[in-house]
């Protein structure tokens, strides 16, 4: 690349410990930028820090290593090869190649820290730090390696006409090997010869000589594989870029040469929008332009060997794309008569129209800028009012200069959330609701032409990135958060939920298609975010507006995916488990709807069926009871006959335990001071199999159930029996002093507790026993649950047949 990233500040900062300074850094020497090409061969930059040259073990070999200067975290740590070509470009780069399409590049502050690097891989490499390239010699045979060691330099044949076909075949055979590569690139350079090339290119046009031109092609593709910094220098010159073009014109494969010298001069048009005062800039811009237009347009596409040749003229883009944005940039004459064209009204719609792509590829030229300018980039925006200057043009009917607004607005967005909101909330001061800024943005997308909603979903999403509480900022003396979701929910809540209010006004939607379907859908995706995160702030707006009731109008919807959107917002409300939410729920009955949709579902194993399944389990397993009452107090009736699963009964049974306890307080209290250990006759500690039976009770099974099969429906009395015939055994073998206290705590009105739990569970309900019995070892699972014998409004005959031999044998213990 010609030149480097824009130098960084010079801080202190430390090297890791190991390479020739070690130890603490307190100069500047090797303060690098880490860059990786991408698979768009764009380069991504990996963040600042120092670099450092030492043996690491793990990889068995001497490592160049880079640490953050930030937190001091290993930003690259890559072994040198011995067969790796490292390249030196522009005195601060060193470029190379870790595996097939992946390339690294550092660039160095200083060209004495690019130096002392460059020279610790040639000596790893034993090669001489005055080449710029290193070499991998292990695939060349014997004989050209010592023809490459004896010869000092390659020697071209004179650049005359009869000579071109040999020329094109020396560059040719010598682009398989790195060191020819390298020693044909140094003979170019040191005499001239691209230029004389390109004067024998102009005798051949005039002479009209196809076969010399056609081995002008041939060589001037392979100087472009040589990829060499300084050779493209004096290609993409004013004085040869055109030549360089019309040599590329005359391919062999091609029957008629190509036209693009035409096509630059005349087709293409270059427009000053604001007129440029500075040459050196103006002369970057077209070079830049017709460099790209050689890379997309005029060289041939690389095969799979070729492409790691062309990363070099990518560099020289990358780099020349970061020069212009820090020049025009610098230049505030510029960017002053930039903003004042675009926000005067006097300006006709095709300057406008002019000045905003301006300033939307000025924006994606700033992606390629190193962090710390980008960040000086957007400052230097926010100041001249790029975001007034926006919400003027998106005020406009040119569709064409909205859409350029708009991605203009996501650069901004995605940069810094934090200032468009501060934007926003100092202008809700001076101006009416419906001029906002962010108001605008929520029409747009409302008002999307686009069948698919393209736009709608890019601004939706810059939306969500605005509203999310996690990248707003607290500060000592203001929140954020607050400040800035009082103001939206105050001045624009309402503008986004007004199609959805609009559409719901009835039992099913007003508007069906397809278009308004989608639409809803990314409102509902955005109200669901906010119920998740904005806490207060949608629930006083949900309850005050009724929002959820008309959300679920939706479920009415011919179009699936809405209807799923409209039940996924309630499912994010019950999720909560907030009683304000489920008092309004209750209020308002709005489980009839997702009920009617279940039904009118019927049969159907789908996404739908699954979802409103999936909601009523939810609420079982988390046992959130006024919404479990609330559902079968209203709803049973309509979902008693659904036994494909185990859901309904099983809420049913949650309902009846709730009643009992209701019904029953002192048997929940006993069974409370049981719990805790509280009920104790003597210091005397009871065994392990007396303490389990008086402390297990339902609320034991309750917390942890699984919802049993329908195939578990019945029980071995014998089974029941066993474990306690043996406990009764070891009952009887207890002191008379014992069953005395037992008898008169009986007698005097406090039932012991084995009396107690054995008669409640064969008198009251099947509730109680089968929790005791089924914790009891030896014995099967829950006889209680649903799909059992005891499911609710049932005793089984094998559960009453326990019950009454347990009261039996417990009394004749006693």
């Amino acid at each position: 690349a010609p030149d480097q990233p824009p130098a960084p500040p010079a801080i202190a900062s430390q090297s890791g410990g190991c390479g020739v300074a070690g130890g603490r850094m307190t100069d500047t020497r090797r303060r690098v930028k880490v860059y990786t090409l991408n698979e768009d061969r764009q380069w991504d930059d990996r963040g600042t820090g120092h670099v450092s040259s030492c043996y690491v073990e793990r990889l068995k070999g001497m490592s160049l290593l880079v640490r953050a200067e930030s937190d001091g975290s290993l930003l690259l740590e890559s072994k040198i090869n011995p067969n790796t070509a490292y390249q030196k470009q522009q005195d601060t780069l060193i470029v190379w190649s870790e595996a097939e399409n992946y390339d690294l590049a550092l660039s160095f502050q200083e060209k004495a820290g690019c130096d002392e690097i460059w020279e610790k891989i040639c000596q790893v490499q034993g090669k001489d730090p005055s080449v710029d390239i290193t070499q991998d010699l292990v695939d060349e045979s014997e004989e050209e390696r010592f023809d490459d060691m004896s010869s000092p330099g390659l020697e071209l044949p004179s650049c005359e006409l009869s000579r071109l076909e040999e020329i094109a075949e020396l560059v040719a055979s010598s682009l398989p090997s790195p060191l020819r590569r390298e020693k044909l690139a140094l003979a170019l350079e040191n005499e001239g010869y691209i230029k004389k090339l390109l004067e024998i290119f102009h005798v051949c046009e005039d002479l009209e000589n196809i076969e010399g031109l056609h081995h002008l092609y041939e060589i001037i593709k392979g100087i472009f594989l040589l990829n060499r910094t300084a050779l493209f220098e004096v290609m993409f010159s004013e004085e040869c870029i055109m030549d360089v073009i019309g040599c590329l014109e005359y391919d062999p494969s091609l029957s008629q040469s190509r036209k693009h010298r035409e096509f630059l001069t005349k087709t293409a048009k270059f427009k000053e929008v604001i007129p440029i005062s500075d040459p050196e800039l103006k002369q970057k811009i077209h070079q830049t332009y017709r460099v790209q237009y050689i890379q997309d347009m005029v060289l041939p596409t690389p095969s799979v060997f070729e492409e790691n040749m062309l990363s070099t003229l990518h560099s020289f883009i990358f780099f020349n794309k970061v020069e212009i944005v820090g020049m025009l940039q610098e230049d505030e004459k510029f960017l002053t008569d930039l903003f004042a064209q675009l926000t005067d009204e006097a300006t006709d719609e095709e300057k406008r129209q002019e000045l905003v792509n301006f300033l939307k590829e000025f924006c994606a030229f700033s992606q390629t800028l190193q962090p710390q300018n980008r960040d000086a980039f957007f400052k230097t925006l926010s100041n001249m009012g790029i975001l007034p200057a926006l919400e003027v043009i998106l005020g406009m009917d040119d569709a064409q200069v909205r859409s350029a607004a708009t991605d203009i607005f996501s650069y901004l967005v995605e940069y810094n959330p934090s200032m468009v909101r501060e934007f926003v909330m100092q202008e809700a001061q001076q101006n009416d609701d419906d001029i906002l800024l962010i108001n605008l943005i929520i029409e747009h997308m409302i008002c999307d032409t686009d069948p698919e909603l393209g736009g709608a979903v890019l601004l939706m999403g810059l939306l969500r990135t605005l509203v999310d509480p996690e990248n707003m900022l607290a500060t000592a003396n203001k929140t954020e958060k607050t400040e800035f979701l009082g103001f939206f929910y105050k001045h624009c809540m309402h503008v986004l939920t007004a199609p959805l209010l609009a559409n719901t006004t009835e039992d099913k939607p007003s508007k069906d298609d397809f278009q308004t379907a989608q639409l809803l859908a990314l409102i509902l995706e955005l109200l669901t975010f906010c119920v998740e995160h904005h806490t207060y702030h949608i629930k006083n707006y949900i309850i005050n507006k009724d929002i959820l009731r008309r959300v679920l109008v939706l479920m009415a919807s011919k179009h699936a995916f809405l209807a799923l959107c409209a039940l996924r917002f309630k499912r994010k409300i019950i999720g909560l488990k907030d009683e304000f939410y489920n008092r309004y729920i209750m209020k308002s009955f709005l489980f009839e709807p997702v009920v009617k949709a279940f039904l009118n579902n019927g049969s159907r194993y789908n996404l739908m069926n699954s979802a409103i399944i999936e909601m009523f389990e939810f609420i079982r397993v988390e046992d959130i009871k006024s919404l479990t009452a609330h559902v079968i107090e209203n709803y049973w009736k309509a979902l008693e006959d659904v036994d494909y699963v185990q859901t309904f009964k099983g809420l049913k049974l949650r309902f009846e335990q709730q009643r009992e306890r209701q019904d029953n307080p002192k048997l929940d209290s006993m069974r409370s001071i049981l719990r805790n250990h509280r009920y104790r006759r003597d210091a005397r500690t009871l065994e392990d199999e007396e303490e389990m039976w008086f402390n297990t009770d339902e609320d034991d099974m309750e917390d942890g159930e699984a919802v049993v099969p329908p195939s578990d429906k019945t029980k071995n009395d014998e089974d029941i029996m066993d474990p306690i015939s043996k406990f009764m055994e070891r009952k009887k073998l207890k002191e008379s002093e014992e069953k005395e206290v037992l008898l008169k705590t009986n007698l005097s009105g406090r039932q012991s507790p084995s009396f107690k739990l054995s008669f409640s569970s064969g008198t009251k309900s099947n509730l109680t026993s089968p929790s005791s019995a089924s914790n009891l070892p030896g014995s099967p699972g829950s006889p209680g649950s649903p799909g059992s014998p005891g499911s609710p409004g049932s005793v089984s005959k094998s559960t009453s047949q326990m019950a009454a031999i347990t009261t039996k044998v417990i009394l004749n213990g006693l």
